[in-house]
């Protein structure tokens, strides 16, 4: 079956529509009316080999959180509803990222337990001026917490702002790939516990 999935999500704030193709080439369509979240997710997509598709209209005339925190909900609700029971995948994923000055780690758990452990530096620049470092946070803790997943970033070297939210990204996608892939030796749920 294919794991694909497609989330509209509509609050009073930001209207999002989202699909997902776990198993796709990496290539994505982007628009948010934030240009340097969609350079993220474009990237998200290529790296970690996954079809995306996002449309976002936000108040962000307002903020950038709200689209930015929003569409990590869908993100998230759309990974878990493409990985279905989650039957033979691996589940356990993890990867280094380099980005110049920047060194990033990034593991991941589809436990179904959400949990987020963030270490990045304080008191970093926006981005571009106007993308809050902040928010790369934000989006990960909508994800984690929506993905059902065990998910600790860190950010272990690092100065250019711009670099180490690309190195969370790419390693973000990258360990997803790989704790999303499917395992011809994985019989069933990969837990003693028999669920995820």
């Amino acid at each position: 079956m294919p794991r694909e999935a497609t989330i509209q999500r509509t609050t009073s704030e930001t209207s999002i529509q989202l699909a997902i193709k776990l198993d796709g080439s990496g290539t994505s369509r982007i628009s948010t009316g934030i240009a340097f979240f969609d350079h993220m997710l474009t990237l998200f997509s290529k790296h970690g080999l996954m079809d995306l598709d996002v449309t976002a209209k936000g108040d962000i005339d307002v903020d950038f959180h709200h689209t930015v925190e929003d569409t990590g909900i869908a993100l998230g609700q759309a990974i878990t509803q493409a990985l279905g029971d989650k039957a033979g995948i691996r589940r356990y994923g993890f990867f280094y990222v380099p980005m110049d000055e920047a060194l990033v780690r990034t593991v991941v758990d589809l436990s179904g337990r959400p949990f987020l452990a963030y270490n990045a530096p304080e008191r970093v620049s926006p981005i571009g001026g106007n993308f809050e470092f902040q928010l790369v946070e934000e989006f990960l803790r909508a994800l984690s917490v929506h993905a059902g997943m065990n998910l600790h970033v860190d950010i272990l070297a690092g100065r250019d702002a711009h670099h180490m939210a690309e190195g969370v990204f790419k390693s973000l996608a990258r360990a997803l790939d790989q704790a999303t892939a499917v395992d011809s030796r994985v019989q069933g749920i990969p837990s003693t516990k028999g669920v995820l």
